[in-house]
């Protein structure tokens, strides 16, 4: 048996025990975790220190450097963090629906755990505390599977959760990385078919790609975030610009920053001059067709590569549209499902954009940044859903369940 089966094993015994526990027991388990990171602060920060190292030989850019780099604040958000997610509504065991049949069987639709949760991702090494946290308090067992680049930090994380967890009560092998850096280890995690319930990728449109096409494992696409913000004839110009300078510019190496602009031509020669200064002054590069290039001569050429990127990066890719029915037919062709923004004081065209475009999230008038679990008052999320399958949009505990019928009878038979 090799080592990724039997860490498999090992979590699926552990989610066997982990379905019966307490809310408190869970609870306990987290706050555990929570002071074990503020105690290790040092320790985790100088084991991230060589993988920026590593980074930096390695020309990792600036917002994988971001997503990598953890500090003493970042620390004490995820051990706050885990302490939000412990003050959360125990989804496990809710009574979902229930009915009674003609012949008095009662039945009752209720909320269990997944079981298993299989979790690949790239250089965030937050990740692996919020995903640990998230899967133990909705009863279930998690294997990780992060990046080459934040082994060290996942490594240490994991040692100190996983030890503090046990500690206070919780099934040893609750929490498990995968620590081989190996992409074989990691295609063998994807065909534990049996073992792990659900495998969640959290990354770019390569790793997600490959994880679907790869695994035998029920998948759930998260993250890929080509989103676009598309600016109305008869928008507020200014509110226009601060809602795309804030979907590009506030974090721009996250799934919910904006991709690509589009505008509508009424109000390209006086909007787009401002959005281009007021962007470049953040550091960002235009990519644009060629009616943005006429307008703003400094772009850079885009091409049709340009229109399906999630750039993750201080790079915008700019079209000038027709109107709202080419606004959405590119959404539909090129986006990725994630968040949309429409800016427009045209209420008609506002429900237009919102009942035909066909993303997880979609805005009137707002940044596409505030697609997250935490920001919608859902709690921590362990992703982001570009699915319509079992969940969709931002994940949180209810989304890390499943459904079972129980049904009470009193000696009925089928005739």
């Amino acid at each position: 048996m090799s080592e990724v089966e039997e860490q498999g094993r090992r979590a699926k015994a552990a989610a066997v025990k982990l379905a019966t526990m307490t809310t408190r027991q869970k609870d306990a388990g987290l706050e555990a975790m929570a002071s074990a990171l503020e105690a290790d602060i040092a320790t985790i920060l100088e084991r991230n220190s060589e993988d920026l190292a590593a980074g930096r030989s390695e020309g990792m850019s600036d917002a994988l450097m971001d997503r990598l780099t953890l500090t003493e604040a970042r620390v004490r958000e995820m051990a706050a963090g885990l302490r939000e997610v412990a003050a959360l509504r125990d989804p496990v065991g809710e009574v979902v629906d229930g009915w009674r049949l003609p012949n008095g069987l009662e039945v009752r639709k209720v909320r269990v755990p997944l079981g298993v949760v299989g979790i690949i991702y790239e250089a965030r090494p937050n990740v692996t505390v919020d995903a640990a946290g998230l899967c133990l308090k909705s009863g279930n067992a998690v294997l990780l599977r992060g990046s080459s680049s934040a082994v060290n930090s996942n490594s240490v994380l994991v040692d100190v959760i996983s030890a503090a967890a046990e500690k206070a009560g919780l099934p040893a092998d609750s929490v498990q990385l995968l620590r081989s850096t190996d992409r074989e280890a990691a295609r063998e995690m994807m065909r534990l078919h049996g073992l792990i319930d659900v495998l969640i990728p959290r990354g770019g449109a390569g790793l997600i790609k490959t994880v679907v096409e790869n695994s035998s494992v029920p998948v759930i696409e998260t993250g890929t975030g080509n989103c676009h913000v598309y600016v109305d004839e008869g928008a507020d110009l200014e509110m226009a610009a601060a809602i795309i300078v804030n979907a590009k510019t506030q974090r721009p190496g996250v799934c919910n920053a904006a991709e690509t602009m589009l505008v509508h031509r009424e109000v390209a020669g006086a909007f787009l001059p401002r959005a281009d200064r007021e962007l470049r002054e953040k550091g960002v590069v235009l990519r644009g067709d060629a009616a943005t290039r006429e307008i703003i001569p400094g772009a850079e050429e885009a091409n049709e590569d340009d229109w399906y990127e999630e750039y993750l990066d201080l790079i915008l890719a700019v079209k000038v549209v027709d109107g709202i029915d080419e606004a959405i037919s590119h959404i539909s062709r090129y986006g990725s499902g994630h968040s949309e923004t429409i800016v427009t004081s045209d209420y008609r065209r506002a429900q237009r954009f919102v009942e035909e475009v066909d993303s997880a999230a979609v805005y009137v008038n707002a940044s596409t940044r505030f697609t997250d679990g935490g920001v919608f008052g859902m709690g921590a999320e362990i992703g982001i859903s570009t699915q319509k399958l079992h969940a969709r949009g931002p994940m949180s505990l209810p989304e890390l369940t499943s459904t079972k019928f129980i049904i009470y009878g009193e000696g009925q038979v089928r005739e």
